[in-house]
């Protein structure tokens, strides 16, 4: 049965979500300022709507997918936002990025308009998004999380229940820690083969099933190695998450020296304008200071 679904935000994580959507025989309404990106999976077979409101209207899911936790309040309950169409006990799945904190605030105030709220952030980036095997980690009452997957089985192959709202949230910035740190490993690692002459394109075949391995090193070796820098992702959506780890580290009094240069590194590159490149940029920071970005 056609599952009856809103999406507010069709950036590159969005639009791979509404792709999958459509493609799996949803009904999708789509909401988005950038009209060009609405174009696009209305070209698929999506409905456009004019607020964010309009496509809440008749939805039975309302999913978001935004850059930042005051984008979504706007989208949510500004003038215009979901809160003002959507139906009560209309179940909100907020698939974007943000700290813990802010999503229990945003899930309490659904809940004073009796709406439903579940964090389901994810790891796994628009290409496993189009496949329908993105891993997401929930946040929410047992049965919102629950009901939530009858729409998100469609673009994931790993849902987990982690607890109550904003566990979610924890959840994907210890994810991106552990992405964080192996994307800067593997790409340290790569040049110190490249410098030293070993067939760098190798290695991740010779590692593969060791303790060393791991999917980043799998994918990513090898376009460190030919520069292959095509987007995947943001090294400035990075910052944001490692940010937001590092925030959290200081409420729990966690030390966290690794990720407090990971997360320089990733800010040294974004000052260098590097910040929309995907993670195969961190080749760049090892380039020394007589050499020419992207030569």
């Amino acid at each position: 049965m056609s599952l009856k679904v809103a999406l507010i935000g069709a950036g590159a994580m969005g639009g791979a979500i509404g792709a999958r959507l459509v493609e799996t025989g949803q009904h999708l309404t789509v909401f988005d300022l950038d009209k060009a990106k609405v174009a696009e999976l209305v070209a698929l077979g999506a409905h456009a709507a004019e607020t964010a409101a309009a496509a809440a209207a008749e939805a039975d899911y309302v999913i978001t997918s935004l850059n930042s936790p005051k984008v979504v309040q706007i989208a949510v309950f500004g003038p215009g936002g979901v809160a003002e169409g959507a139906k009560p006990g209309t179940l909100i799945i907020d698939m974007s990025s943000i700290d813990p904190e802010s999503t229990k605030a945003l899930a309490a105030d659904a809940a004073a308009k009796g709406l439903r709220w579940v964090d389901s952030p994810l790891s796994g980036g628009a290409p496993k998004a189009l496949i329908g095997q993105l891993t997401l980690m929930a946040g929410g009452a047992a049965q919102d999380v629950a009901d939530a997957h009858e729409v998100l089985q469609h673009v994931a192959s790993n849902y987990t229940h982690m607890g109550p709202s904003g566990a979610g949230q924890t959840t994907k910035l210890i994810n991106q820690v552990l992405c964080g740190l192996n994307f800067l490993a593997v790409a340290e690692a790569t040049q110190l083969a490249l410098d030293a002459g070993v067939d760098a394109a190798k290695i991740p075949l010779a590692l593969k099933g060791g303790r060393a391995d791991s999917a980043i090193l799998q994918e990513y070796m090898p376009r460190y190695v030919t520069k292959d820098y095509r987007r995947t992702g943001r090294i400035d959506n990075m910052v944001k998450d490692l940010n937001g780890a590092q925030d959290l580290a200081r409420l729990t009094h966690t030390p966290m020296p690794l990720t407090a240069v990971c997360a320089e590194v990733h800010r040294m590159l974004t000052a260098a304008g590097l910040g929309g490149e995907d993670q195969a940029a961190l080749m760049e920071y090892f380039k020394g200071p007589n050499k020419e970005l992207f030569q």
